[in-house]
């Protein structure tokens, strides 16, 4: 019989041994768990950071579909942090307090990753918040609004993400094609926008050979193209008509807008650019489409246009020229020019930064005292390649006139001559809720709702 403290009793001799392999199987766990919470906390405090910069600017109402969190169901994995496509350039959604939110609302354009990503259910997708509402038109399963034979279609029916959007307007075109009258001395379909609702719909019109022009008042590719340079967008394969399935699941907005400007030359779909819609009436048989270049009669309307609207403009003499754009793609384009931007919001502030960081001369205007609706971030940038000499900002000044070689800007009472190579108006815009108002469409406001 062996007794503690025999030299024969085993488990003396097995103590240094399992020390060693609580060493070998223990040392790295802790290590990998003190890795962990490092990251935690540092993922905690970029999202406290971020939400805090989101209130500070008053930039805390998402502008569209955005997701919600329950925190009661929510276990802090941060799978929706990390599928966000708009990491790591915008921290949409972060980690506080152990729970996902939604840290920086104005950054979220609906991508929608975030819900399929959560292993929980955590997250459902919701328009407009309890102090902000944001409206939709009312439409039918078929996609049609109160005003029979206008259909919606897109990111203006609240359908943001591109692969639902493309798959709307087919469904759209389809519906129109089977149930609604054609034919006749009139258009079977007018299709107003070309982004990927509007696209999708061109192609399907195409393929069953209906009578359809499309207008776009920018580019293909709609709220796509105006997205800034090296974007990602598309979160899931999705089908296009005449084409098939498309199987980018993330991919840049210029390697997007290739492909599609490669299916336009091989289809030899048409598309009517710089035409913009300005006033759709019926008439007896269906309806009038007035533009800025011509009126067309058809017998049904798509409107896939987006939420942003048009762009709201200066109103003053010059400002058709080729030089004056409203929305800033590449910066690059601009480097060793003299560019003036006007504007005081988030979108002027980073054209005049990021212009500015790619060599360009950059004089900023703005009619306010100062940029209090900017986000303090881009305040800083501003105000640090003003500080290198890259950048003027001109507060409490207005454009008074667009000249070939200069820009005449009103500033305290004096009028200044700016020498000038290309103009960036970041205004805002006119959104589309008074268009359908007027053109007769029933809107309802969502606050926080599906």
């Amino acid at each position: 019989m062996l007794i503690p403290g025999d030299c024969n009793f085993p488990t003396a001799g097995l103590r240094p041994v399992n020390i060693l392999v609580y060493l070998f199987y223990g040392l790295p766990s802790l290590l990998l768990l003190g890795w962990y919470l490092r990251r935690r906390s540092l993922l905690e405090r970029r999202s406290a950071a971020a939400r805090a910069s989101a209130h500070e600017s008053g930039l805390a109402e998402p502008p569209s579909l955005h997701p919600v969190v329950d925190p009661s169901r929510c276990i802090g994995c941060g799978s929706c942090v990390k599928v966000c496509p708009e990491q790591p350039l915008h921290h949409v959604l972060g980690i506080v307090g152990g729970r996902a939110e939604l840290v920086s609302p104005a950054d979220c354009i609906g991508h929608g990753a975030c819900k399929t990503a959560c292993p929980v259910e955590a997250i459902s997708l919701v328009f407009g918040t309890e102090r902000r509402g944001v409206e939709i038109p009312i439409l039918t399963p078929s996609f049609e609004t109160s005003v029979p034979g206008i259909f919606v279609a897109g990111e203006l029916g609240g359908m943001g993400l591109i692969r639902n959007a493309l798959e709307q307007g087919r469904q759209v075109v389809e519906a129109i094609h089977s149930g609604r009258k054609r034919g006749g001395d009139r258009l079977d379909l007018v299709i107003v926008g070309a982004g990927p609702a509007g696209f999708a719909a061109s192609l399907t019109a195409l393929s069953k050979r209906m009578r359809t022009v499309t207008l776009e008042q920018e580019s293909l590719g709609g709220a796509v193209f105006q997205y800034p340079r090296g974007k990602l967008v598309m979160t899931a394969p999705a089908t296009v008509p005449l084409v098939g399935k498309i199987e980018f699941r993330q991919t840049s907005k210029e390697a997007l807008l290739k492909f599609w400007q490669e299916i336009e030359q091989k289809t030899g779909v048409q598309v009517n650019y710089r035409e913009r819609v300005e006033d759709i009436v019926r008439d007896g048989q269906g309806f009038i489409v007035k533009t800025t270049r011509a009126e067309y009669r058809t017998h049904s309307v798509l409107l896939a246009i987006g939420r942003r609207g048009t762009p709201r403009k200066l109103g003053v003499t010059g400002e058709e020229m080729p030089k004056v754009v409203y929305r800033l793609i590449d910066p690059e384009q601009y480097a060793g020019q003299n560019v003036l931007v006007v504007g005081g919001g988030d979108s002027a502030l980073e054209a005049a930064a990021s212009v500015a960081e790619c060599g360009g001369g950059v004089v900023l205007s703005y009619r306010g005292e100062a940029f209090g609706r900017a986000k303090k971030a881009n305040r800083e940038r501003i105000s640090a390649a003003e500080r290198e000499g890259r950048l003027k900002i001109m507060l409490s000044s207005n454009v008074q006139q667009i000249l070939a070689e200069a820009v005449a800007i009103e500033r305290e009472g004096r009028v200044f001559a700016v020498k000038n190579d290309a103009v960036i108006v970041s205004a805002g815009g006119v959104l589309p809720t008074d268009f359908l108002r007027r053109v007769g469409i029933d809107v309802e406001a969502k606050f926080g709702t599906a």
